[in-house]
């Protein structure tokens, strides 16, 4: 049976980091079968060897089960096609969508585009971004390319690939760089099964250890990215912040690429968490609990040319909050 919400989950990674490779083992385990999958026009996947049948000029049904196709023109038409063939029974049901976006590509207008169109946000949902960092290249494409560091700040899984062919110190220093940008989506080995990968519901769960004394800087190599915590130890009116918030990604969202963390609200016993990337806001999750005994609000941003000390003092302005703080940076 097909979920009611299709989980649509981004694959993204810059020129030569492994998406390809990635996407054919996965697309090769069968916790997979009735996926689809969109790749856009610079995709060079190589499926001949997997074909069962071709459906059209532009679906093949492959042995695993999944359906595959190549983007042809805007994103939002090629997946409402795909749910109206499925819908009228001339597509295989798929309970998954998977898109492999091209290494050039800044992952945001994907990820926006189920919540903008009418149709799609009524039959799909985000499901999980990975992300594939080149192990050997990595640290020279973040130094020299924006979009791997956009790529690398909305992940909510890394792909460390390539490892056996970098040195451990090359390794290391790449790892470390990468928490500077996104310090709390797990990284992954290329090898893992499929379902740790792709299963990404947004639960409390993901919210569950929102980091603060591990979050540094990552302004170190004059690209302007930072990433820093705001915490706040009294209860936060939700009207407030969501009006603050609203405000803040109306006039930034493009300096904006991530922000995440979980509030405590005023009048509520159990926090909420929230997640946005760039103009984009995920609806807030409700959780059972608190993680742990600290009841601070714990609010994770990642930034491109924003000073930290700015955001700190437009929400203790806005809210009347006099015990916002940021984390050292």
């Amino acid at each position: 049976m097909v979920e009611a919400f299709t989980p649509v989950n981004l694959l993204t990674g810059f020129l030569g980091s492994g998406k390809t490779t990635l996407l054919r083992r996965l697309l090769a385990d069968p916790a997979l079968s009735g996926t689809a999958v969109l790749i856009n026009e610079f995709g060079e996947i190589g499926l001949d060897h997997h074909l069962m049948e071709r459906i059209d000029e532009t679906v093949v049904l492959l042995r695993s089960g999944c359906l595959c196709c190549t983007i042809r023109g805007e994103l939002a038409g090629a997946i409402r096609d795909l749910h109206s063939r499925r819908e009228r029974g001339l597509l295989p049901a798929f309970g998954r969508l998977v898109i492999e976006s091209s290494g050039l590509a800044d992952p945001f207008p994907i990820l926006t585009t189920i919540k903008a169109d009418p149709v799609l946000r009524h039959h799909f949902r985000a499901g999980a971004v990975i992300t594939t960092v080149d192990a050997v290249n990595g640290l020279a494409q973040i130094e020299r390319h924006g979009e791997t560091i956009r790529q690398v700040a909305v992940a909510d899984r890394l792909v460390l690939t390539k490892t056996d062919l970098a040195d451990p110190a090359t390794t290391a220093r790449l790892t470390a760089r990468i928490r500077r940008i996104n310090p709390d989506a797990p990284m992954i080995r290329a090898d893992a099964a499929a379902g740790a990968l792709l299963h990404h519901d947004r639960t409390a769960s993901d919210f569950s250890a929102v980091p603060i004394d591990d979050v540094t800087d990552g302004n170190r190599h004059g690209e302007g990215i930072r990433c820093f915590v705001v915490t706040v130890d009294e209860p936060i009116d939700w009207t407030a912040f969501g009006v603050w918030l609203t405000m803040l990604l109306n006039r930034h969202g493009d300096k904006v690429l991530r922000v995440k963390g979980i509030l405590n609200l005023a009048g509520e016993m159990a926090p909420v968490a929230i997640h946005g990337v760039r103009h984009l806001v995920h609806n807030p999750v409700h959780m059972a609990a608190w993680p742990d005994a600290d009841r601070r609000s714990r609010i994770v941003f990642i930034v491109d040319g924003i000073e930290p000390h700015l955001v700190r003092r437009s929400l203790a302005a806005f809210n009347g909050l006099g015990t916002a703080v940021a984390a050292p940076v």
